[in-house]
């Protein structure tokens, strides 16, 4: 399996500074970021780590809930998932921690009722990559079918 590349160069302290984050595999873009931003409710054009986890869990879950779906012999025609990440203070050890990770996916599939989508939602949650790289974050799961 391949591996993935990104590099940020940051210059500056962390309230003052600023970086630019390179998806260096793809070569898709380069985003800014900064720590006022990361910490502020509007990211005002930038990205975070948090938001690149998101795009990163979200993604990976679609891929692995629609192999979980046909695993159960349904037929995924689509999956709307969202991640939302969440960044908070760490009280144990100081700093900030990731305080949890909230999923959300309406699908629309053939071949599975409520309760195997659910069975397979569930599934996916614990069983894509991305999800047990974040295993000491809390990640709560809200399923549904279109319809």
């Amino acid at each position: 399996m391949p591996t993935r590349t990104s590099r940020t160069a940051w210059n500056g302290g962390l309230e003052d500074g600023s970086g630019q984050v390179e998806l260096s595999s793809s070569g898709v873009g380069t985003y800014t970021v900064s720590f006022p931003t990361r910490s502020a409710d509007d990211a005002n054009g930038a990205t975070s780590p948090e938001e690149l986890i998101a795009a990163a869990h979200s993604s990976c879950y679609a891929m692995q809930l629609s192999a979980f779906v046909a695993e159960a012999g349904g037929t995924p025609q689509s999956l709307e998932v969202t991640a939302d990440v969440s960044l908070g203070p760490d009280s144990a050890d100081g700093g900030f921690k990731l305080t949890g990770i909230k999923l959300k996916v309406v699908g629309e599939v053939d071949g599975l009722d409520e309760a195997g989508f659910q069975q397979a939602a569930e599934k996916a949650k614990s069983g894509c990559p991305v999800s047990k790289a974040l295993t000491g974050v809390e990640i709560t799961l809200d399923a549904s079918l279109e319809g």
